[in-house]
């Protein structure tokens, strides 16, 4: 070493990094910093470096992650490059082995440790990025190379590594008691020192992520980028809150000036809001420094140090060679002046090597100085480890007994624990088995019921329209009997006739010639009791026709188009009268009801009073196209003469409107029943299709006489599903009312016994048979009610061939 002295320059970077890296807890000075700063690589930083302890000491390791951070900011490109990541990962191991991750300076550590290691990798995956980070808006397009599969993985990267920037600062805050002025202490500013790197790095990372996304959504679907987004808003509300604290700190407000964030994020899926965007500036003032805790050694006391050495070593070397060259007798300079050059050029030489050597040797001194309190530091602390381990053993020797004997009593409860663990594994699968070949059993049970119900509904459906076409059949075959028996009697009564009038005129004829004369009185007084029944009979045949025509027949053919706009304003007002009904009932339901029961009424009430709504357009709809029919078809005759002209289409109609009138008012009485809890939700049921059935009653009466391809026909039609998907939900709700309610009734079986379990369901086979039964007799009591009902609507609508019509010439030509 000494015949190779070190450059004062590395003799100064030495010191500085000693000075900057020890056990104190207090701030780096930034003087030191800027003096490790000087070289071109770091070949010096980690030959001092790798002599530290740092894996013993958190504090140093703390103050080492703050220094060697400045170095890849703001230090030659060349730091990088060095073999770091392989003492950074034995850091972290020895770190996690040691079991400081969690505590003090040791969690510090490896958070600030994992952001060095992260910081490196993206410098090496993205070479282009300076240390300091900071590029204009042309380097960063290049950084992407154009390509938005590059600029998307970019952003993820920086997402990466602004994630780990902001660790490291709630960590360091997170460890910070902040009632207290930490900040103007040397412990609060040896851990906030580090934060002013990071707040640089943030700025840069905000700024470039905000324009790399406003690029991505411009090329890329929003819903691709929903990922981006919702990790850009949560660090975004990281970093303005860290911003915000920090700007808040004492220490922070003489040494850099901290930008604050916009109140409220960019708006990504805005193109134009890139043009609101403001990149964050941090401004470090000239004059910022670290507060110093130990006098400053300025350039003029370095040039002190060397003249005082110079004088030192001019002292020492005229003890060794003599005061003064002039003054001795064998100065050969001041004889023949040839060597003076030389000694000159040797003494300098000389005086330059011995300065160096004090130079190395004062460097060594106070190398060893710290390494000789690193020493004892380390002893101290090993002391206190060793009493540590002590007490650990004994505290592990009491442990071990006690877990000795836990281990006994688990083993034996393991035992017990895996003989009940068969057991229990048996009865799972058997109880499996079982709900496995009940669910079998159910379905195949439900299938079949399933198949009989429909069977039996078919069959009902079969039988009761062959009994319906043998009525019909038999009726006629009655009919046309009675006819023909009829014309029987007719035939051999006019062959009786006949055959007395031929012998009466072949006896009489001699007597009809003779008697002719007076024929002509004789016919006048058969005349006129014949004229009088006559006259008698047409009087009473209007009497007789009024009784024989169907009810309803007997209006007179003009009054059909009154009572047409009649019936359809009455079915009109029944329609709002229904629906106001619903609404007080809603009313009433709400202010006395509560939980389920209020549930349940509002969804029945509210799909009734959709369905009433469906059914009003409905009936707009059909007057719309019956006024279209009339207006199309009437020609130069006025709407009343239309519709006398039709008049089975237009009672028709008139009965339509009727059931569905009918129709709403019974179902608003059903819902007024089932919403009291007084009522049955199946008759709400029947009610809903019993008026979905009129509407489509109404509709069929409504387009038999429309163009197919009339608007309002596609209007009626329109409002026609309305009405069925309406009532389909009305039925929907109801259902699922009918379902709630019978949940809320279940029984409680926690308080019965096997034997009155058992009681209550043979009582329930006996009721199931029970209403099987009633279940049968009330279908064919509807088949037949149903038969009936088709019988008297044909008679009252004309469907037979027998019509009013038929009936009137019938009895006309008895009449006769």
């Amino acid at each position: 070493n000494s015949s190779f002295p070190l450059p004062l320059p590395l003799v100064f970077q030495t010191v500085s990094i000693n000075k900057a890296i020890n056990t104190q807890e207090v701030a780096v000075k930034e003087k030191h910093a800027r003096n490790i700063l000087l070289d071109k690589g770091a070949q010096t930083f980690w030959s001092v470096v790798n002599r530290l302890p740092l894996s013993s000491n958190a504090v140093l390791c703390w103050k080492f992650c703050h220094v060697f951070h400045k170095l890849l900011r703001d230090g030659h490109p060349n730091v990088s490059s060095w073999g770091c990541r392989g003492c950074i990962d034995a850091l972290l191991s020895f770190l996690s082995q040691k079991g400081h991750l969690s505590e003090g300076y040791g969690q510090l550590c490896s958070v600030y440790l994992r952001l060095l290691r992260t910081k490196m990798e993206y410098h090496t995956k993205n070479p282009r990025f300076p240390g300091n980070l900071q590029m204009s808006d042309r380097q960063l397009d290049e950084a992407g190379e154009s390509d938005v599969n590059n600029f998307f993985q970019l952003t993820v990267e920086m997402f990466d590594y602004l994630e780990c920037e902001l660790n490291l600062f709630q960590t360091v805050f997170n460890s910070l008691d902040m009632s207290r002025s930490v900040s103007v202490t040397t412990a609060g500013q040896c851990r906030l020192a580090p934060l002013i790197q990071v707040i640089l790095d943030c700025s840069h990372l905000y700024d470039y992520t905000v324009k790399l996304l406003f690029k991505l959504h411009s090329c890329l679907p929003a819903d691709t980028l929903q990922g981006h987004r919702d990790r850009f808003m949560e660090q975004f509300t990281k970093l303005k809150d860290l911003f915000y604290r920090s700007s808040n700190l004492q220490y922070f407000k003489r040494l850099i000036q901290i930008p604050q964030l916009p109140e409220n994020p960019p708006n990504f899926l805005r193109a134009s809001a890139l043009s609101e965007h403001i990149s964050p500036v941090v401004v470090i003032p000239a004059e910022a420094s670290s507060p110093d805790s130990e006098p400053v050694l300025e350039k003029d006391d370095l040039v002190d140090m060397d003249a005082s050495q110079q004088n030192l070593f001019d002292n020492k070397f005229d003890d060794i060679f003599g005061s003064s060259f002039s003054s001795d007798p064998f100065n050969f300079n001041s004889q023949n002046g040839v060597n003076k050059d030389e000694n000159d050029t040797w003494s300098q030489r000389a005086v330059l090597q011995l300065k160096g050597r004090v130079s190395e040797l004062e460097a060594e001194l106070a190398e060893q100085r710290h390494l000789r309190q690193q020493a004892a530091d380390d002893s101290e602390f090993l002391r206190a480890e060793l009493d540590e381990l002590k007490k650990k053993r004994e505290d592990t020797e009491k442990a071990q007994r006690s877990l000795t004997e836990i281990e006994r009593r688990a083993q034996a409860n393991e035992q017990r624990y895996s003989k009940l663990k068969e057991k229990y594994s048996e009865l799972v699968q058997n109880h499996a088995d079982l709900l496995r070949k009940n669910a079998e059993v159910t379905k195949q049970v439900s299938v079949a019921r399933q198949a009989q119900a429909d069977l039996e509904r078919e069959k009902k459906e079969l039988e009761d329209s062959f009994q319906r076409i043998s009525d019909q059949a038999q009726r006629k075959t009655q009919e046309q009997t009675e006819v023909l028996e009829s014309l029987k009697q007719e035939l051999a009564t006019s062959k009786q006739e006949l055959q007395i009038v031929r012998g009466s005129l072949e006896t009489s004829a001699q007597v009809s010639i003779t008697s002719l004369p007076h024929f002509p009185l004789w016919l006048g007084d058969c005349c006129h009791p014949a004229s009088s029944r006559t006259q008698q009979l047409a009087k009473l045949v209007p009497s007789v026709l009024s009784e024989l025509l169907p009810r309803g027949l007997d209006i007179k053919q003009e009054e059909l188009g009154d009572l047409v706009d009649k019936e359809m304003a009455a079915t009109s007002a029944a329609i709002e009268t229904a629906t106001a009904r619903i609404e007080e009932m809603l009313s009433k339901s709400r202010a006395g009801d509560t939980g389920v029961k209020l549930e349940v009424n509002e969804r029945i009430l509210g799909s009734c009073t959709s369905l009433m709504q469906a059914i009003q357009v409905l009936i707009v709809a059909s007057k719309d196209l019956q006024r279209e029919i009339v207006e199309s078809g009437r020609g130069t005759a006025s709407p009343k003469e239309f519709y006398a002209k039709n008049s089975r289409w237009t009672e028709g109609l008139i009965s339509a409107s009727k059931a569905v009138g009918w129709g709403a008012t019974v179902m608003v009485d059903a819902a007024d029943l089932v919403v009291q809890g007084r009522g049955k939700f199946e008759e709400l049921l029947v009610c809903s299709h019993e008026i979905a059935a009129s509407t489509a009653q109404l509709v069929a009466a409504s387009k038999v006489k429309a163009d197919k391809d009339s608007p309002n026909l596609a209007q009626l039609q329109q409002a026609s599903r309305g009405v069925n998907q309406a009532t389909a939900t009305v039925v929907a709700s109801t259902i699922s009312g009918k379902s709630q309610i019978e949940e809320t009734d279940n029984m409680d079986f926690s308080s019965m016994t096997l034997t009155q379990i058992k009681r209550q369901e043979m009582d329930s086979q006996v009721r199931v048979l029970e209403l099987e039964n009633d279940l049968q007799k009330e279908r064919q009591k509807l088949g037949e009610l149903r038969k009936k009902h088709y019988e008297l609507a044909g008679v009252a609508e004309g469907w037979e061939e027998g019509g009013p019509e038929g009936q009137r010439g019938c009895h006309e030509g008895g009449l006769l």
